[in-house]
């Protein structure tokens, strides 16, 4: 019989701080489309954890990461989000930086002889895009190819690459990001927390399927339901989920031990005028689901920092994937 988690590991802040620098800092992390940085200049500015990052398409058609600090006195360079630039400018001290992280021009700073601007570029980190979607890593203990494993042949069928970028939603809420986690790969759930998406599918097929950094959550949808019935999780915090004419994705951002935030990209075959009404209530749909699963992962985590709560049983049937994630994050932890 698999137990739970232990609820220090959702808790603790030291044990935060260890997913942050062994886990979060070491894994591919989601930004969002790729095609937001497609064009000289384009940026986009984001948080992983508290790490600031940003991707930045240089004036010589090169993609590139950076931590998001300047190298003087630590400011963040740029607000978190995305547009277009030619040099980045620190707000601090107007440290100026190329497109290519190099240090461009110290002002005011005096003479001193050992200072050398070739010296204090940019902190570069790894960066790599997959079907559309963009990456970076602050320190990655294997490729991109290797973390994304079994979705790469999952996803083969979904034209990822070829939904347009509709627009990004982030929410909050209070919770540990595991919390959310462990809720998000199974269905057991469903029938308490979602009664009327219970209702629109044929939940006795509910079935879910775990290995190779992918947990794949299927079931026969009923007539109405906005879902295909094909839901995944990729480690260690990303999720894609398929809805009628195109699709979502989400990463699950840790705020603190007791804070989870989700960014949320809407993706559409159809980006035109005519189909506006249509994806605004597919978005709301997707936001109206999510959100209902806020008040039980927060009163789970509050459950969990009270001491109240001693590890139980996870079901075989549809808790497969919650014993999955936690076996890989201890041994990850652990690592």
């Amino acid at each position: 019989m698999e137990l739970n988690l232990n609820p220090s590991y959702y808790v603790d802040p030291g044990i935060f701080r260890r997913e942050r620098t062994g886990l979060l800092s070491r894994s591919w992390q989601l930004l969002g489309p790729a095609g937001r940085v497609s064009g000289p200049g384009q940026y986009l500015s984001e948080d992983i954890a508290g790490i600031k990052v940003l991707a930045v398409r240089g004036s010589d058609g090169e993609l590139r990461a950076f931590r998001n600090v300047c190298r003087h006195r630590g400011a963040q360079l740029l607000e978190r989000g995305g547009g277009r630039l030619k040099t980045i400018r620190c707000p601090y001290h107007c440290w100026t930086y190329s497109d290519a992280g190099q240090l461009m021009h110290a002002p005011w700073f005096g003479e001193d002889p050992d200072f050398n601007a070739a010296d204090w570029p940019l902190e570069r980190i790894p960066v790599d895009t997959w079907r559309g979607l963009l990456f970076v890593a602050v320190d990655p203990a294997e490729s991109l190819g290797e973390q994304l494993g079994a979705a790469r042949e999952a996803l083969d069928d979904v034209g990822i690459e070829s939904y347009g970028h509709g627009e990004t939603v982030r929410v909050e809420f209070e919770a540990n990001w595991k919390v959310y986690t462990d809720n998000f790969v199974e269905g057991y759930h469903i029938p308490g927390i979602h009664p009327e998406f219970h209702a629109s599918v044929d939940f006795e097929q509910f079935r879910t399927t775990a290995s190779d950094n992918l947990v794949t959550m299927t079931a026969p949808p009923r007539d109405g339901l906005f879902y295909l019935g094909r839901w995944y999780w990729m480690w260690p915090n990303w999720t894609l989920s398929l809805f009628s004419g195109g699709m979502n994705t989400s990463r699950i951002n840790p705020l603190g031990p007791d804070r989870t935030e989700l960014i949320y990209d809407f993706y559409f075959e159809d980006l035109g005028a005519g189909t506006a009404k249509s994806r605004a209530r597919t978005v709301a749909q997707n936001l109206d689901v999510v959100r209902e699963d806020f008040g039980i992962c927060a009163s789970t985590h509050r459950n969990y920092a009270s001491g109240g709560y001693r590890p139980g049983p996870l079901s075989p049937r549809h808790e497969q994937g919650v014993h999955w994630f936690q076996s890989r994050y201890l041994a990850c932890l652990d690592a």
